[in-house]
């Protein structure tokens, strides 16, 4: 689903900073996947490589077969809008828009205007905010917000959604709800997700982590968990 070879990222200046320094790793279809490591170790920088929202200085990432770096700027838009789900750290939601409005708003760009209410109505159901379908982001808490963002995420099925710090702004109760969506998505519509976390508790939720040091993944490259919490 996911293969990345030998990706780098040079910030330049007087002193150029090495964000990401020759990194490789596939991740599979279906996969559940934890991206991790210590703040400024490169985690954020390579998520913006695989969601093209920037550009890597060398190497090369392949997403469900597709050579993404040599698509043009306007084929990277679609390519985000059609094949990539997005859930961020601070939401993200439009204040004037109803929940329902804000899930279907991906599908209305995409679609020139045109967005099925149904199925957003059946994602909003599928995170448990059915009861909440009018309400504005301002009359939801954190943890509903989150998963109205999640939904919008959905709305265009991804074949991939990555998952950028999602929980951190949460409560510990909240988180967990997230978290076990997260899982519920990746075992019952089989979606594959790239978390990024900096939460040690959060690795027993998925199949695998990544652990990132120095824009280098590290001596133990990844981890396959046999213990999760389901």
């Amino acid at each position: 689903m996911i293969s990345v070879k030998n990706l780098e990222k040079t910030y330049p200046g007087a002193v150029p900073t090495f964000a990401l320094r020759g990194v490789s790793f596939d991740i599979k279809k279906g996969e559940f996947v934890a991206l991790m490591g210590r703040s400024g170790c490169g985690k954020s920088t390579l998520l913006h490589q695989l969601g093209l929202i920037d550009t890597p200085t060398a190497g090369s990432i392949r997403i469900g077969g597709t050579d993404v770096l040599h698509l043009s700027d306007e084929e990277k838009t679609q390519f985000r809008l059609q094949r990539l789900g997005y859930v961020f750290q601070e939401y993200a939601l439009i204040a004037e828009f109803t929940a329902l409005e804000n899930v279907g708003f991906p599908a209305s760009v995409l679609h020139g205007g045109v967005w099925d209410k149904d199925k957003a109505t059946k994602l909003l159901g599928l995170v448990g905010l059915g009861h909440r379908l009018d309400h504005y982001p301002k009359e939801l808490s954190g943890g509903e917000q989150q998963r109205v963002a999640i939904a919008r995420a959905l709305i265009n099925d991804p074949e991939v959604l990555f998952a950028d710090e999602a929980t951190a702004n949460l409560d510990t109760e909240a988180s967990v709800v997230v978290l076990k969506l997260f899982q519920k998505l990746n075992k019952e519509l089989e979606q594959t997700i790239l978390m990024i976390t900096h939460e040690p508790e959060d690795k027993k939720y998925v199949d695998r982590v990544i652990w990132m040091k120095d824009g280098l993944l590290s001596d133990s490259e990844s981890s396959i968990l046999k213990d999760k919490e389901i």
